[in-house]
């Protein structure tokens, strides 16, 4: 049935689980083990079709869900809410906590969770989200289906400024101690996957797809969160694969595979006042295909002033990538007022393959802060475009280091 009114409050508390280590967090295997699997003798398992929820495509399920989910979180046991095999339509929904248990939860998807397409009921960004939990697991093999491509045709945020945007699929907001693995999400509505204000997390093993063509839809968008992890995952969208925004420190990037879309980013920064660093970014062991970008650097022109420090882009395999290595400090504008977020410690090594853009390392960086510590090392890439060109490399405003194969040198 219809649900009218504001959005749903759901709250829910899952299963601990803490970043990996290449940024210096560690935890034992066997513990990591154990939040994965969810596991344990003393875990009650709760069944939203135990509390009204029908699998039959057309009912909105979001009651079903709160009521499912006010019996796991306030039973004080370690619990288990399972959605199973079926397809669930629902709502805009909010997973909230903290709940009673001292135990995490785990949060199971069997089935297929399918938004509604009338945007009249999303009042606010998103419409899964997860807030105020310590330990979540989401996983079970199950996916969510944003129904996009019934509503890109309202995002006119190409050529609006003031463009109110679509909701995403699922959100983390001051979420501590997070697995999600197994899991899909394709034709989200806007992005795929927004992390902010969290800590700790860990994606793995989840599959996030779009058209080449849809608009803004990031696979995974991280704002102000420190420890987030993504590893060992397919994402292919209309947008970045995945966009490191503002405040956020000590991620790790590594074993994605991404494309189509416009590549991993880091970015966009300066578009608002009072904007935290970005510190500490490892993208590592990654595939890139067919994207319209690489590994890209990218603020706004007219900034005002922050920091974008400590990044390494490393092992990365570059297949029929246009634009494979840039630095854009004028990012959705010409404007001659310079960007003021301040570029430096930046990492390259060790980048292969093949480009469709005759200029392959492109560094556009502030004239009023010039990027610094810029470190090329091994970079060998093959120009493969249409045109008869030579392969190049741009260096404008950037102070630069190089080791190692140079293919393109940066001039």
């Amino acid at each position: 049935m219809a649900i009218a009114g504001s959005i749903l409050i759901l709250g829910l508390a899952l299963l601990s689980c803490v970043a990996d280590g290449a940024l210096g967090r560690h935890i034992g295997l066997s513990h990591r083990r154990g939040l994965i699997d969810g596991g344990g003798a003393g875990v009650t398992v709760f069944d939203v079709t135990q509390h009204g929820a029908k699998a039959d495509d057309h009912t909105d399920n979001a009651e079903a869900f709160i009521q499912t989910w006010r019996a796991a979180c306030d039973s004080g046991v370690p619990a288990k809410l399972v959605i199973p095999v079926g397809t669930f339509l629902t709502g805009p929904v909010v997973f909230q906590g903290p709940c009673k248990s001292t135990e995490p939860i785990v949060f199971e998807v069997q089935g297929k969770v399918k938004a509604t397409s009338d945007l009249s009921e999303y009042s606010s960004g998103q419409w899964i989200l997860f807030e105020i939990i310590n330990g979540l697991t989401l996983s079970g093999g199950g996916a969510f289906d944003g129904q996009g491509g019934a509503v890109w045709k309202y995002n006119d945020c190409h050529q609006n400024k003031q463009c109110q945007p679509l909701p995403s699929s699922i959100k983390l907001s001051k979420v501590h101690n997070s697995d999600i693995h197994g899991i899909s999400s394709f034709d989200s509505k806007y992005f795929h996957m927004h992390v902010t204000d969290c800590s700790n997390i860990w994606v793995h093993d989840v599959n996030l797809t779009a058209p080449a063509n849809s608009p803004n839809t990031d696979g995974i968008h991280i704002s102000n969160s420190d420890g987030v992890n993504v590893t060992s995952s397919q994402i292919g969208t209309g947008d970045d694969c995945i966009s490191i925004g503002q405040g956020s420190t000590n991620v790790l990037i590594s074993q994605v595979f991404c494309g189509p879309g416009h590549g991993i980013s880091v970015g966009s920064l300066g578009k608002y006042n009072n904007e935290e660093d970005v510190n500490g970014i490892l993208v590592t062991n990654c595939t890139l295909h067919n994207t319209t970008n690489g590994l890209r650097i990218k603020t706004y022109a007219a900034s005002q002033p922050s920091q974008a420090l400590n990044i390494t882009f490393k092992d990365i395999t570059m297949d029929s990538v246009k634009n494979p290595i840039i630095i854009d400090q004028k990012y959705g504008s010409r404007q001659s007022e310079p960007s003021r977020v301040k570029i430096s410690n930046v990492h390259y090594q060790n980048i292969k393959g093949t480009s469709t853009s005759d200029v392959a390392v492109s560094f556009l960086c502030s004239s009023l802060v010039p990027c610094e510590a810029v470190e090329l090392v091994d970079i060998d890439l093959a120009y493969i475009g249409l045109k008869n060109m030579t392969l190049s490399g741009s260096c404008l405003n950037a102070k630069v280091t190089s080791g190692g194969t140079q293919n393109p040198a940066c001039s």
